[in-house]
């Protein structure tokens, strides 16, 4: 949870950081690692297993949220304690935790209008979709990889070099 506490109030722009990501992140994960442990012969299979099958669920569910993959194998390493909740684990002490972090989150954001968790439920009505728009949404879909920037961020970094450009000409 410390993990996400970083993202949620260091860089709540991420990502990594979001509603979707966090929640999902750690709930799918601790789903994955609680039936790792229990079905798994070996703890040290298990704790490999767990934090791969989460990755793997978050990339597909699209919730990637890191520390998700810590919470996976605190389901498996975490001890006597953890085990004896089963499936429990995954509303006590995971979904309490994250959605206690993500209300505290929300709270001091809002605090400061340039902080954008949650960015994508504040956003203004779409622009016009220009062919550069579209260009980049049409690129991004195309890789095969997770990156940590929104369509929100790319078109801000078009208009700046574009912005930039055309004053340099002056």
């Amino acid at each position: 949870m410390g993990a996400s506490v970083v993202l949620l109030f260091a860089v709540p722009h991420s990502a990594l950081g979001q509603l979707w990501n966090v929640i999902g992140g750690h709930l799918i994960s601790a789903a994955i690692g609680v039936a790792c442990y229990q079905w798994l012969p070996s703890n040290g299979i298990a704790a490999g297993a767990s934090v791969g099958l989460a990755i793997g669920a978050m990339y597909y569910t699209r919730c990637i949220h890191p520390p998700g993959g810590a919470t996976a194998l605190a389901a498996v390493i975490g001890g006597q304690n953890i085990h004896a909740l089963g499936y429990q684990y995954i509303l006590t002490p995971i979904a309490i935790n994250t959605t206690t972090i993500l209300l505290v989150a929300l709270l001091f954001n809002a605090l400061f209008h340039w902080r954008r968790i949650l960015h994508f439920y504040y956003q203004k009505k779409p622009k016009k979709t220009t062919l550069i728009q579209i260009d980049f949404v049409y690129a991004l879909s195309q890789m095969d990889t997770f990156i940590d920037v929104t369509e929100d961020d790319l078109l801000k970094i078009y208009q700046l070099a574009t912005g930039r450009e055309i004053n340099s000409n002056n």
